[in-house]
């Protein structure tokens, strides 16, 4: 049985870029400086409750079947059949419809607290399934490309049966920048029905290959000519104010890649080193500012830690 001092436990998971341009709902790297903070108690009742919510505006869903933590919480219950229940609460430090895997973060930071008060906590890699279960609760179908960085920090290749994780220099640093704007996922998937032609799976393909390969190898040069999305950024970049130009200012200033963070609407884009990444961020903002939109940023490593015990 778990004993009194860990009958309640914290846990942080940090935002996340999902799709990184080449990887749509494949590929995705935390983001150090912002993220949710989920208090999970556990409790004598079969159940899985939530007994608060702060941090926004706008509520979220407390039913526990309708809210990402919640969902992901239940499926954990019914999988390994426990006795006992969790009740949560949650502190969104995450703005809502971002891009920034708000909903994902939410949903791994209570399972990383509710793993701690199993009697056997689970490999990381074993929540996995769970969050899987949550995240669907927010954008309608299962992807892993927010949840799995989360889950083991850097940049991951996640499918529906596995995540891996892809290493990166230490040096590359990554530039992400939120304008003031709302961008619903569902709405941003739905402008993604239609046919494609078969030549830009092809060069989306690639792309990833040489994303990829880049990664392995710290070829620079290799990523500069992969990271570009031809597939999904054409049709959502219409729904960004600002977007064009924000990714212009970014590619000025030596990014090797930028583009639609998520969903959208916050954009990021990949830089050899820091310093590169904080010379950009005031001409990216300005970008956003010319178009009716205030914004914040933030920088880190692309090989960021993901969700922490508090």
């Amino acid at each position: 049985m778990s004993t009194p001092e860990k009958e309640s436990i914290r846990a942080y998971a940090p935002a996340s870029i999902a799709n990184v341009a080449v990887g749509f709902d494949l590929l995705g790297y935390p983001v150090a400086g912002a993220g949710d903070t989920v208090t999970v108690r556990r409790i004598n009742e079969p159940e899985v409750r939530i007994s608060a919510i702060r941090g926004l505006d706008v509520p979220l869903p407390k039913e526990a079947a309708s809210n990402t933590a919640g969902a992901a919480l239940i499926a954990m219950r019914e999988a390994l059949a426990l006795p006992f229940g969790f009740e949560i609460e949650i502190d969104k430090g995450i703005p809502l419809s971002s891009g920034m895997g708000g909903s994902a973060a939410s949903c791994v930071a209570a399972l990383v607290a509710a793993n701690e008060l199993l009697d056997t906590p689970l490999p990381r890699e074993s929540l996995y399934r769970f969050s899987l279960e949550g995240e669907a609760v927010a954008s309608g179908c299962k992807h892993g490309d927010n949840l799995a960085p989360m889950l083991l920090g850097g940049l991951v290749l996640a499918t529906l049966e596995r995540i891996v994780s892809i290493p990166v220099p230490k040096a590359w640093h990554s530039l992400l920048v939120h304008p003031e704007a709302v961008l619903e996922t569902r709405r941003a998937r739905e402008v993604l029905k239609g046919d494609y032609r078969l030549q830009d799976f092809v060069s989306q393909s690639a792309n990833l290959a040489l994303v990829l390969s880049g990664c392995h190898t710290g070829n620079a040069a290799l990523v500069r000519a992969g990271l570009r999305d031809v597939l999904i950024e054409p049709r959502r970049a219409p729904l960004i104010g600002g977007f064009a130009a924000a990714q212009h200012a970014a590619m000025e200033a030596g990014a090797m890649g930028a583009s639609i963070s998520g969903a959208g609407p916050s954009v990021f884009a990949w830089f050899e080193s820091r310093a590169e990444a904080e010379i950009a961020a005031p001409a990216v903002l300005s970008a956003f500012k010319q178009a009716g939109f205030d914004g914040q940023y933030w920088i880190s490593p692309i090989d960021s830690p993901g969700a922490q015990l508090l």
